[in-house]
């Protein structure tokens, strides 16, 4: 089974109530290889949302929204509650969506909100990296 983020399925949860559909991640899902979740959903957050990136404040990572609202519970809420579901179905591999910061693995946006990219991992990325599961996004999957 793999985790893929529900977006890439064609689910309207991103936080402007869209989707980010590849046709081929969905097919994954619908042909019972895949499971979709949403961290930020599976957090409390609602869609749609205020943009959130990840930000350094006191030198501590926050997941910060535009307005500057805290939602570092909701993102660690997330990530935890889809590694328990990664274990449950003993998944090895997880799609995710890029630069999200939920999601993102290698990149993620800076916390200007300029749409500037840095190094780095989202928090759900970043847990399931830690048990071991391989990390694909949308751009090298079918590597």
């Amino acid at each position: 089974m793999i985790i893929v983020s529900s977006c890439l399925a064609g689910v309207k949860c991103r936080y402007d109530g869209n989707d980010n559909l590849v046709a081929e991640i969905k097919e994954l899902v619908l042909s019972g290889k895949a499971i979709a979740l949403c961290p930020e959903e599976l957090g409390g957050l609602s869609t749609p949302r205020t943009p959130c990136e990840i930000v350094k404040e006191n030198n501590q990572l926050k997941v910060m929204t535009k307005d500057r609202v805290d939602c570092t519970a909701q993102f660690l809420l997330g990530a935890e509650k889809v590694a328990e579901i990664a274990k449950i179905l003993d998944c090895k591999q997880a799609i995710l969506k890029a630069n999200s910061p939920s999601c993102g693995f290698g990149m993620i946006y800076d916390g200007s909100f300029t749409g500037k990219k840095i190094k780095g991992k989202g928090l759900t990325a970043k847990l399931l990296s830690k048990q071991g599961i391989e990390i694909k996004i949308e751009t090298n999957f079918k590597e």
